[in-house]
């Protein structure tokens, strides 16, 4: 019998309260596929579908055939972000390379558009990653009522309210604050490791250099000296002849 999806309470209202938000150049972008005037606005809304499922798509990571049937308009585009998700190269890249936990964070950030709310939410949708697999995941989420009432059949998931009008500085972007990989399978990769190749020279403004007779002029040739403390000879008990020793008559 599988386990129904635990109750959790949203600790922000930062994702649910509708605000009033100026538009600007840092304003999320919104893809609609029924806003779609020529060939190249779809390939416009494909890419973003890929930068905001695997961040950046190789020709490798390309699905033809979803590309194909959204260009014909045989699937939404909620079909087309689910078939990403459920893609070979989403599961090697995120579901393979991290913990339940760590792929649940991973898939809400993509695909509600917003950060978990706590760690009670993390550990509900891991529950259903274990009791349904990833398709069953993926259908929860995509079918759930956050996401059609924010997303729809035709909207490219994207970062909800990440500019607050309270705050000078909006939330940085998912793909920088989560990596693909975790911590533990990062060292077991092998990065990151910092190599240098070259000596670190250090730049020193002409108003900060040494002049003449300042002190730290003259620490190269004190350091140069390599001066030794004189050797302190051990002598033994059993050396020292007792005839030897003076004595008062």
């Amino acid at each position: 019998m599988a386990i129904p999806l635990l109750n959790y309470a949203p600790n922000s209202q930062n994702t649910r309260v509708a605000g009033y938000e100026v538009g600007g150049d840092e304003q999320a972008r919104i893809y609609n596929a029924e806003c779609l005037y020529s060939a190249s606005d779809m390939d416009v809304l494909i890419e973003a579908a890929y930068r905001q499922i695997f961040f950046h798509a190789f020709k490798s990571d390309r699905e033809p055939a979803l590309e194909s049937q959204l260009r014909n308009k045989q699937i939404t585009v909620r079909d087309f972000i689910r078939g990403l998700l459920l893609s070979e190269t989403f599961r090697n890249s995120f579901y393979e390379k991290n913990s339940n936990y760590r792929f649940v964070e991973h898939c809400i950030q993509k695909v509600l558009g917003r950060v978990p709310y706590s760690e009670k939410e993390k550990i509900a949708w891991s529950i259903v990653v274990v009791n349904k697999g990833i398709k069953g995941f993926v259908d929860e989420l995509l079918n759930s009522d956050e996401y059609l009432e924010n997303f729809g059949y035709d909207i490219v998931p994207y970062q909800r309210r990440r500019n607050l009008p309270s705050r000078e500085l909006g939330e940085r972007p998912f793909n920088i604050t989560s990596p693909r990989y975790d911590a533990y399978h990062r060292g077991i990769l092998g990065f990151p490791q910092i190599i240098w190749q070259n000596q670190v020279r250090r730049f020193i403004p002409q108003d900060k250099q040494a002049k003449a007779g300042d002190p730290s002029l003259y620490l190269n040739m004190a350091r140069s000296i390599n001066a030794k403390p004189a050797a302190t000879p051990r002598v033994s008990a059993g050396n020292i002849g007792l005839d030897k020793v003076p004595y008062r008559k």
